[in-house]
């Protein structure tokens, strides 16, 4: 499939109320799956999980108040804008772990040295590995195992080593 075929499937998607459609071609082993994101609405429900909320690309901001939402107590008690985030630098699918039977990577109240894997992020078949990249122990991890990340949004907050 050319790159202006997928370019109008995309535009055809995008412009009709089809959520998603995919594509397979056996003969070539190529598969093409567009799908429209959710919108989130404007106003969340109490109690909404911090994975849930909508992220925007990183910046050097201190962390919204909405992020760190109810949930671990020594992150709860801390001042947020002292929390150091872990971010997705790419879209695609989290992973704990190496493999489902595996120890994962880095939980909650684990040190994380800098350059240290903490998680994995499945991007187009690739498994791309996510290395802290400072020293700290984890507080809260703001995502689920096998959940979809966008780029930018926080995985996991650090206290500063």
């Amino acid at each position: 499939m050319r790159q202006d075929e997928i370019r109008n499937l995309i535009r055809m998607v995008e412009e009709s109320e089809v959520e998603e459609i995919e594509i397979s071609h056996t003969f070539w082993g190529k598969k093409v799956r567009i799908s429209k994101k959710a919108t989130a609405s404007p106003m969340l429900a109490a109690g909404t999980p911090p994975a849930a909320l909508p992220s925007g690309p990183p910046s050097d901001t201190p962390i919204e108040a909405a992020e760190v939402a109810a949930g671990q107590t020594e992150a709860d008690e801390m001042d947020i804008t002292d929390l150091v985030p872990v971010k997705s630098p790419m879209v695609g699918t989290f992973y704990a772990a190496s493999a489902p039977d595996a120890d994962p990577f880095a939980k909650l109240g684990d040190s994380v040295t800098q350059g240290q894997v903490v998680c994995i992020i499945e991007a187009m078949k690739l498994m791309n590995e996510i290395r802290a990249e400072s020293d700290g122990k984890i507080v809260k991890v703001l995502v689920e195992n096998g959940e979809p990340v966008e780029f930018g949004q926080t995985l996991f907050l650090l206290t500063p080593a």
